[in-house]
């Protein structure tokens, strides 16, 4: 008896966690590219639940807080004038951050609904290797299995 009462809570407790993380927002996709010389702009794309409010999107390298949409969190001093976040329709989180600099950078975009937990995606740019931004760029980043599909049929055609 205190057997099945105890498999019964469990099945519960599980039930409950399997439909919270199906319920979940989540980071789809991170891309970047420079927008000038030693300027770059990160996307954090991301899906939430059916009828969400709009969630707060942060940036930070480690501890350091870049840029929030959140106005009860407060930006790090320093990044002030480098670094602006920003929400843009179709679930697009943007980071703009002035003077990267030179060498690997790590990126980490934090989504977060009101009342629940924020889920994060981190991406280590390299200065020298950041493209443009253009739309080549962006069909680069987001569609590489397409394309790369695409230029083998070509190259067999």
């Amino acid at each position: 008896m205190h057997q099945r009462r105890n498999l019964g809570r469990m099945f519960l407790l599980i039930t409950v966690l399997l439909f919270g993380f199906a319920s979940a927002q989540k980071v789809v996709q991170l891309s970047y590219c420079s927008v000038a010389e030693n300027n770059l702009r990160m996307d954090c794309k991301y899906a939430l639940p059916a009828e969400s409010p709009e969630p707060f999107c942060k940036y930070t390298q480690g501890e350091r807080l870049l840029d929030t949409t959140d106005p009860d969190e407060e930006q790090h001093a320093p990044y002030k004038n480098r670094a602006k976040a920003r929400i843009f329709p179709g679930n697009v989180c943007r980071l703009l951050f002035k003077n990267l600099p030179k060498g690997k950078s790590n990126f980490t975009c934090n989504i977060r609904l009101a009342d629940s937990a924020a889920v994060t995606k981190t991406s280590v740019v390299e200065k020298k290797l950041l493209l443009p931004c253009s739309a080549w760029s962006v069909l680069l980043q987001s569609c590489s299995g397409l394309l790369l599909t695409l230029m083998t049929l070509l190259a067999l055609l």
